[in-house]
């Protein structure tokens, strides 16, 4: 270990450490330890003559204190990471095979059972409905909704075609609309969807649904069986 000048004048302990922070060192980088080493060395070999004012004295205490403190900080951070990092593992597991309701126009349905999703109505309307179209952007129904007041709006379908044909399971576009001040306007659609995998990683975990794509945990609205 350098250490400090003797008779004729001392070097600071921070110039030390800033030397041993320069310098390879095995395992870690110098830490607490090595800095307290310092210190004493420095008070050791200090000019008896010329002693160390108490003010710059208390500030490598500081110092010192410094390092002690960021040391324990980045130990917690590493903690709470890694907690974090296993809540999100065992938030994962639980979601996938299951359900959830996502802000989408695009939906997997199977149509040999009634489909159920919702639509968002800002203000009251005389004439609510959703057009269904398949996966070659053709027309196969429209769900008439006639009146309804401003909320959150369920709506069924049963799967069939305008003629009461029923359609294969297959992807479907729902477009919601409403005639309210004076105008035609789209509506915010809530439809289901499974989820087939989670992805790890980066701030927030993000859901692979079925047919549609990855999605943020933060979009979806209702997490379901």
């Amino acid at each position: 270990m350098s250490t400090t000048n003797g008779v004729g004048g001392t070097s600071s302990v921070l110039d030390q450490y800033q030397f041993g922070q320069d310098r390879e060192v095995k395992g870690n980088d110098l830490g607490k330890n090595e800095f307290l080493e310092l210190l004493v060395a420095q008070l050791n070999n200090q000019n008896p003559l010329e002693p160390q004012e108490n003010g710059e004295f208390i500030a490598q205490l500081a110092q010192f204190s410094q390092v002690e403190g960021i040391e324990k900080l980045n130990t917690s951070m590493e903690t709470l990471l890694s907690g974090y990092q296993s809540s999100q593992a065992l938030q994962a597991s639980s979601l996938v095979g299951r359900k959830v309701i996502v802000p989408t126009d695009k939906a997997v349905v199977d149509t040999s059972e009634t489909f159920k999703a919702s639509m968002v109505l800002p203000v009251s309307s005389s004439n609510v409905y959703v057009n269904v179209y398949d996966d070659t952007g053709a027309v196969v129904n429209r769900i008439n909704m006639g009146q309804q007041e401003a909320g959150n709006i369920s709506f069924m379908w049963d799967g069939k075609d305008a003629s009461g044909n029923t359609l294969p399971p297959g992807t479907y576009k729902f477009e919601a609309q409403a005639t309210y001040e004076g105008e035609t306007k789209a509506l915010y659609t809530l439809l289901p969807a499974n989820v087939d995998s989670v992805t790890l990683g980066g701030s927030e975990l993000m859901l692979n649904l079925a047919g549609l794509g990855s999605v943020p945990l933060s979009h979806v609205q209702v997490i379901g069986q």
